[in-house]
């Protein structure tokens, strides 16, 4: 009968271990680049951009055009009745050889566009890279906090105990009894909120990660901080040479070029040529005689220069609005450096304010730690009352969490300078 129960144990601890799945956070971003809806609907994008991207589509090739056709009819009349068939075929082939260099600008415009499309698919991939790196820290962060208030919880709870028993002992009263109880009870119902932000945390990351079931993972990356030393100046280089927005500034910046060089085209003249050959087949069958056939066949071929010399003025001033945005695009791309420049400024500040909190915060805990140890031991002396205790758990329960968050608004610091920097893929990929 033994043997059985442990061979019970065995099995269902194997099923335990087998449902829980190791996830780091490299896996999580790795599923989140491969499955992520608003990645997937991004390449999507980039890949009609792709597709698009074509000297076809820019209007170098000819368009050829082939036709068939079968006219058919019975004619009644007095004379005779007859019937007729028009048997037709032809080719045609139309052609702009030459319209103001409007096919190469074109083409022009189709590569930057595609270019833009890489660089909105990268921008999402680096904010996906981000949210699942703090959605992972922030599964980690609820379950430690959780763990943290298991620990109050505990000694809120050998705290009641010891008060029904002391009480059952005449060494205590009702009301301490009914302090203990109500600190446990407080203490219990932060655990269970903390246990459903921590169920909701891991949805969270599911969702990023598309997966529609929520696995029972295990998150093996440690809770930790790790301080870099940056210097604001490289990361100034960084920012100017990879950072994603800026990039399409300055694509947006060589459409606008573009967008002057096609309005100028349209002072150009065009040649176009328009060729083909047809052929018709006619067939008339009396009543009363021997059908007859009419056959006939035709080749063109067409050349067709034109050249707009007056349109109102709307040419001209198409080159001008062009112009005026270009000059507009320059000034919005100093904007957006100087914007960029200063928030990353900013987030360097941040960033080394947070580490500095972090060591403030690690101390504290320690302070709380000790002050929570010694002061169990006064309690369970008697050297201090229920008041005083419940106080000193209160402290460790703030500098406890406080360290925690300190972390977690560390990694936030860190993953905003890096995304800002245009490194972050580089990071974490």
């Amino acid at each position: 009968m033994k043997k059985i129960q442990i061979l019970l144990i065995l099995l269902v601890s194997g099923l335990i271990v087998q449902a829980q799945e190791p996830l780091t956070l490299a896996n999580a971003v790795t599923k989140a680049l491969e499955n992520n809806y608003d990645i997937i609907i991004a390449k999507g994008n980039q890949q009609i951009s792709e597709v698009r991207n074509n000297w076809g589509t820019a209007g170098r090739y000819p368009y050829i055009n082939l036709s068939l056709g079968d006219d058919n009819s019975y004619n009644i009349n007095e004379n005779e009745n007859y019937a007729s068939n028009r048997f037709s075929a032809g080719a045609s082939l139309n052609w702009t050889l030459f319209d103001g260099y409007s096919v190469r600008i074109s083409k022009t415009r189709l590569d930057e566009l595609e270019n833009l499309s890489e660089n909105n698919t990268a921008i999402m991939v680096e904010g996906t890279i981000q949210s699942v790196i703090l959605a992972y820290y922030d599964v980690l962060l609820n379950k430690e906090k959780m763990a943290t208030l298991d620990i109050i919880l505990s000694l809120s709870e050998d705290r009641y105990n010891l008060a029904k028993d002391r009480k059952e002992y005449g060494a205590a009263v009702t009301y301490d009894v009914l302090q203990a109880q109500n600190a446990y009870l407080s203490d219990r119902a932060a655990y269970l909120l903390q246990e459903v932000r921590y169920k909701n945390s891991k949805r969270n990351l599911s969702y990023l990660m598309a997966e529609k079931e929520l696995i029972n993972y295990e998150f093996t990356d440690k809770f930790e901080a790790i301080p870099v030393d940056y210097n604001l100046a490289d990361l100034q280089a960084q920012m100017i040479e990879n950072n994603k927005s800026l990039q399409n500034q300055y694509v947006n910046q060589r459409l606008l070029e573009n967008a002057i060089a096609s309005a100028k085209s349209n002072f150009s003249p065009t040649l176009d040529f328009r060729g083909g050959v047809s052929g018709t087949s006619n067939r008339t069958n009396f009543q009363n005689s021997d059908a007859s056939w009419a056959n006939s066949a035709n080749a063109y071929g067409n050349f067709t220069l034109g050249w707009n010399l007056f349109s109102g003025g709307n040419r001209k001033r198409a080159v001008q609005i062009a112009e005026i945005d270009k000059e507009v695009g320059v000034i919005e791309l100093e904007d957006m450096q100087h914007d960029l420049n200063n928030r990353l400024a900013n987030f360097f500040e941040f960033y080394l304010v947070q580490k500095e909190l972090l060591d403030v915060a690690r101390e504290n805990l320690e302070a709380a730690e000790l002050n929570l140890q010694i002061s169990q031991e006064k309690f369970d002396s008697g050297a201090i009352n229920s008041f005083n205790f419940r106080d000193v758990q209160t402290i460790y329960t703030r500098a406890a969490q406080g360290e925690l968050e300190a972390i977690y608004a560390f990694i936030d610091a860190h993953t905003s300078l890096l995304r800002l920097a245009g490194v972050i893929v580089q990071q974490y990929e």
